[in-house]
């Protein structure tokens, strides 16, 4: 695949789309703290996070959040997955640059995956701010995607 290069598509993000909220333990008041602000366009989409960060999202906004298993024991990979499923939308992603994680090298790869599927990804408050006052946020907007089907007909 290093020679060849990979064919894409356009698809169709939709209004209401599948956000991914997700915070290293320092980071979580931050991100709580970003989701209250921000509740009322937040609640128009699905919200899902990964484990301790989904539940705590839940208490404190008292709006349903999907939560995934917890991010060191396979939750960002589990993310990883729904993401090249076609099934996140948007990545929150609220890191820590000054703590390294035991799971690092699943970090890196959810947000290989996340550029891989061209998804809007915010690591920090006001990337997030930017990207939740987008007025493509909460409208339909098209992004290229490796066209996988294409790639098994080559391939086959």
């Amino acid at each position: 695949m290093a020679n060849k290069v990979l064919l894409k598509k356009t698809v169709t993000t939709p209004v209401r789309k599948n956000v991914a909220l997700v915070a290293h333990d320092n980071m979580k008041p931050e991100l709580i703290e970003w989701a209250e602000k921000h509740k009322e366009k937040l609640i128009k989409h699905n919200l899902m996070a990964t484990g301790t960060t989904g539940n705590l999202m839940q208490k404190q906004l008292k709006v349903p959040v999907q939560a995934l298993i917890s991010g060191p024991l396979g939750g960002d990979q589990q993310l990883g997955g729904l993401i090249a499923e076609g099934k996140i939308d948007v990545l929150i992603f609220f890191w820590d640059p000054f703590e390294p994680m035991p799971h690092d090298p699943d970090i890196k790869a959810l947000l290989r995956v996340a550029a891989v599927w061209n998804i809007p990804i915010a690591c920090s408050v006001s990337s997030a701010n930017f990207l939740i006052s987008s007025p493509l946020f909460d409208s339909e907007f098209e992004r290229r995607v490796p066209d996988y089907d294409q790639y098994l007909k080559e391939r086959l």
